[in-house]
């Protein structure tokens, strides 16, 4: 009978009671702010990352997992696994998954790597998923299709009031020519089938607000949303609000609200903040 061991990375909005009751791996990603050195989740939070963020004279910088820290994670499995399945954030932010296929060619256990497409809660909901039916004794073929089925009904959107950071990290690089030249400008993102696309843009946080009232409709009109997520940089005014209006539009559906990983928090910048959740 096969028992597939689930890892995913550090950029995973995920929390240590989840990780502790689904036996997940997680691979830590590499942080460099002023040129300190810091490991993701290992000597470094993320809230204390955001009030270093917030304070650095440069942009930080991450660094995708060396081949050695994932190895690092593998060689801790337990005998009891015959599989590994790697799920990792979307390539369009990060190099992780790459060097996830290159591990997975290089260990003597089977293993195999799926890019979420995803990052955040929005990998959380497939890593979590994946590892129930671990536990539940499902093939790394039936876990792989069941994800797929969770990435297909996932939305991910990213309210950003400051632009500055995802346009130095690169990640809207085609829009720079368009955006760089608005002051005050505020955006929404979206996430899907590995593409950071602008959904939305304007001047000042109403046009973060109005788009946000779209997604709260939508969400009320969904049948059978799993689970929620809300993750932050270093305000919680907006996302308060958001807060109490799913109470009141889906109270029974679960809600994590968590500062967000310092992957995101750097490229998204300060008062940045998503909403994530998924159906079936």
């Amino acid at each position: 009978m096969s028992k597939v061991k689930i890892i995913t990375d550090s950029s995973i909005q995920i929390t240590p009671e989840e990780i502790k009751k689904y036996d997940i791996g997680v691979v830590p990603l590499t942080i460099n702010i002023d040129d300190k050195t810091y490991t993701d989740g290992v000597d470094i939070t993320r809230e204390e990352f955001v009030k270093e963020m917030d304070s650095s004279k440069e942009l930080p910088k991450t660094s995708q997992p060396s081949i050695g820290t994932f190895m690092k994670v593998i060689d801790d499995i337990s005998e009891d696994y015959t599989d590994i399945l790697s799920i990792n954030m979307t390539e369009s932010i990060s190099g992780t998954v790459n060097a996830a296929r290159q591990v997975a060619e290089m260990t003597d256990k089977h293993m195999e790597v799926v890019d979420s497409e995803f990052t955040d809660r929005a990998l959380a909901f497939q890593v979590i998923k994946a590892a129930q039916l671990s536990q539940e004794g499902k093939s790394i073929d039936e876990i792989k299709k069941a994800i797929k089925k969770v990435r297909e009904e996932t939305r991910l959107y990213m309210g950003v009031t400051s632009i500055e950071n995802i346009l130095r990290g690169g990640r809207l690089s085609r829009f720079a020519s368009t955006l760089s030249t608005l002051l005050n400008i505020n955006v929404v993102l979206t996430l899907k089938n590995n593409s950071l696309d602008i959904a939305k843009r304007g001047r000042g946080r109403k046009t973060i607000e109005k788009y946000m009232s779209n997604v709260m409709e939508e969400i009320k009109g969904l049948e059978n949303i799993k689970a929620i997520g809300i993750s932050y940089v270093d305000k919680l005014d907006y996302v308060n609000e958001l807060k109490e209006k799913l109470k009141e539009i889906v109270p029974d559906v679960p809600l994590l609200i968590r500062v967000t990983s310092p992957v995101i928090a750097t490229h998204a910048g300060s008062g940045a903040f998503a909403i994530e959740f998924y159906t079936e």
